[in-house]
């Protein structure tokens, strides 16, 4: 099916329509009478069958693709018995969105569903979350780059809440801001199968890290969240570390780019003291000087379990970064395999310190600023050194 949907003349058009989509002969239908007159093999039977109960369902997908003037692609058709399904860019729209919702309703093939980027409104989502609610086979949703808001962002968490199949959403670049924290945080307390949750480039702000602190707190299955780039910070970057510090689940945690400042870098290192789930932490660009890189050290001193560290871009300065080096150097029992210093010019105090430590923990990668080397210029003989 190729361009938008016309309304048929009829259901042989229709028939006809979805035999040429799925690459099966029109006649498939007459093929059926024409074997029992042969008197053609069980298997033979049992196959063209299939191939009936196929095409009611690609009837059934352009009968509903008509009937609502959408523009779903061709792609749906040859990707309906895929375990993924991806429609990314394909501009759907409401009419998009409600014959796929029609579609995905009777599916039981497709687990991984990506419609990033699709112009989707909160409308469109509360279409495609009563169809969710009704699916039991899909497990991964990707939801990106759309638009929707509040009214999308509690549709979608009220049928992930019934129907808990869903393992993986993403949520990056919806415009989400603090009123849609509340749906997600019951999210997190009732949705005991998500393990991968990215909300990444929204506007959720201060005020939803208190409203997902708690929540993160008694939340009992994540394990991954990236929340980066969403203006968490002040309040809110502090209660949502002190939700960090009381969960027992979560492994990977991005909260980069979103301007912690020193308060939410001391709130982490506390929690670090208390946390021995964590294991990969992405701290990089929030505003952290070296009074919050050695607070932060507190907490790496006896953390057990972490073993990526990345604090790129934050203004720690040599003192900062020196300050968290020497607390993993204090920890007998870090776990610690990476420490990220990118974008930070360290000094040679730093590079000794970096140095004597590779030797007592050879597997230790430490990243930091390309360092500046001076090259001294070549003279030819009996040139001027001048």
């Amino acid at each position: 099916m190729k361009g938008p949907c016309k309304t048929p003349g009829g259901n042989q058009e229709q028939e006809k329509a979805a035999a040429a989509v799925s690459g099966r002969p029109a006649g498939v239908a007459e093929a059926k009478e024409d074997s029992s007159t042969d008197s053609d093999s069980d298997l033979e039977t049992t196959r063209v069958a299939h191939g009936l109960g196929e095409m009611v369902k690609d009837t059934h997908y352009l009968g509903s693709c008509w009937a609502r003037g959408g523009v779903l692609p061709s792609c749906f058709l040859r990707q309906q018995s895929s375990l993924e399904l991806n429609l990314r860019h394909r501009g759907l729209g409401p009419q998009g969105a409600q014959a796929l919702a029609s579609a995905l309703t009777s599916n039981p093939h497709v687990r991984r569903l990506d419609l990033r980027d699709n112009g989707l409104c909160g409308a469109d989502v509360e279409v495609l979350a009563r169809a969710l609610s009704k699916n039991s086979s899909i497990c991964d949703v990707d939801l990106s780059e759309n638009l929707l808001g509040p009214v999308g962002a509690q549709a979608l968490c009220a049928s992930l809440m019934v129907n808990q199949v869903v393992q993986k959403v993403q949520l990056a670049g919806n415009h989400l801001e603090k009123q849609a924290a509340q749906h997600l945080a019951e999210l997190l307390l009732s949705h005991t199968s998500l393990k991968s949750l990215d909300l990444s480039y929204n506007q959720l702000s201060d005020q939803a890290g208190e409203i997902l602190g708690p929540a993160l707190a008694e939340n009992t299955g994540l394990t991954q969240l990236n929340i980066s780039w969403n203006h968490l910070r002040g309040p809110g970057a502090i209660a949502f570390a002190k939700g960090l510090e009381a969960n027992i689940f979560l492994k990977v945690l991005d909260i980069s780019y979103n301007g912690l400042g020193d308060s939410g870098a001391s709130a982490v290192g506390d929690a670090l003291k208390a946390n021995n789930v964590l294991e990969e932490l992405n701290m990089s660009n929030n505003r952290i000087s070296a009074a919050g890189a050695l607070s932060l050290g507190l907490g790496l001193r006896v953390n057990q379990t972490l073993r990526i560290l990345v604090v790129s871009r934050n203004p720690m300065q040599s003192e900062g970064c020196f300050a968290v080096l020497k607390s993993v150097q204090d920890n007998p029992v870090s776990a610690i395999e990476l420490l990220d210093f990118s974008n930070i010019q360290v000094n040679r105090e730093f590079d000794d310190l970096a140095s004597s430590m590779k030797v007592i923990l050879p597997a230790l990668c430490i990243k930091t600023a390309a360092h500046r080397v001076e090259y001294k210029k070549k003279l030819l003989p009996g040139s001027d050194p001048k």
